[in-house]
């Protein structure tokens, strides 16, 4: 028997692994990337009696794949907070869904773990901007101040680590990172064990947002926003946590941070006003290769030829 483990390789997805293998431990071959990189059940070649976990990538852009799982009998865990589709009727499959825009997968593990690893939880809620949800768990575990900025900062840094365009792009490796992570009961135990690895992703993330910040918008309106970074490492990773911080800052306007690919296109972050988390994914899902959940939403491969349609797609949808 052969068990595999399928993550986002963000806070969200490498939170919900070290959750469950801390309560689960097993052996099982990883398989993940960048942040963007969520058809990862094609990775997967299994037999009869095998066992998959898939935590924080769409069973959407996976249905297919899944049913080819499903089909040569392996057992297949799966946790996920984006837009699912069809869900397969299977005995082998057990999936827990909830696309409610205040929830994502750590939170979904914390409630079946029944709060066994709730601290972890905490930064991967955190490292996906659902500071009220984050907060709301972390009310519990006699956390002080300090403590609780500690645990913010970690989840948006390891967040931070995972877009790019390949793994060329990252800091660390998501599979590297988990490695780091998991042994840790408690996460605050890695960022004092750990110092050298948090302080690179700590560095990288002041040194990335300093540039993002002298960004001027491209277009802006009351209720929207549109940025457009340069075709460069530090525009790829920063992409999300700058729409993160974007929406933060200006809670009743949607963003859209766009980056340069090489090819001439864009990538594209989408942001839901913080006031209304609701639109990104409906938005993203009428162009090619968009998706999402409706808080937060992006497109891996915007035609250029298609930036005008978008932005004026994406300020009717938020035009009142």
């Amino acid at each position: 028997m052969a068990d595999f483990d399928v993550f986002n390789g963000d806070a969200d997805g490498i939170c919900a692994l070290t959750q469950l293998r801390l309560s689960e431990p097993r052996s099982a071959t990883l398989v993940t990337g960048v942040k963007r990189d969520i058809n990862l059940l094609k990775k997967v070649t299994s037999s009869d009696g095998d066992r998959v976990t898939v935590l924080d990538v769409s069973m959407d852009k996976n249905h297919d794949d899944l049913q080819r799982l499903l089909n040569t009998g392996t057992e297949v865990f799966y946790v996920d907070h984006h837009f699912a589709g069809d869900i397969p009727e299977s005995a082998k499959l057990t999936a827990i869904i909830n696309e409610a825009p205040d929830v994502c997968t750590s939170l979904l593990v914390n409630a079946h773990l029944k709060g066994a690893h709730a601290i972890w939880s905490v930064v991967g809620a955190f490292g996906d901007n659902l500071n009220k949800s984050a907060l709301g768990i972390a009310k519990n575990l006699d956390l002080s101040e300090a403590e609780l900025t500690s645990l913010k900062n970690l989840g948006i840094y390891i967040n931070y680590n995972g877009y790019g365009s390949d793994l060329e792009d990252l800091h660390f490796k998501p599979e590297e990172l988990y490695k780091l992570v998991h042994p840790y009961q408690n996460p605050l135990d890695f960022i004092h064990d750990s110092q050298q690895s948090f302080e690179k992703l700590e560095t990288g993330y002041h040194s990335d947002m300093s540039s993002a910040k002298k960004t001027k918008p491209e277009k802006l309106t009351e209720q929207t926003a549109v940025f457009i970074l340069p075709n460069q490492s530090w525009a790829r990773r920063v992409s999300g946590v700058f729409s993160n911080d974007l929406t933060n800052d200006h809670p009743n306007r949607a963003h859209a941070v766009l980056t340069e690919k090489d090819n001439g296109n864009y990538l594209a972050s989408i942001r839901a006003p913080l006031n209304n988390r609701t639109g990104a994914a409906e938005l993203c899902r009428q162009f090619p290769t968009g998706g999402g959940r409706e808080a937060a939403a992006g497109i891996n491969d915007l035609p250029k030829e298609m930036l005008a349609e978008f932005i004026a797609t994406f300020e009717t949808q938020y035009m009142s």
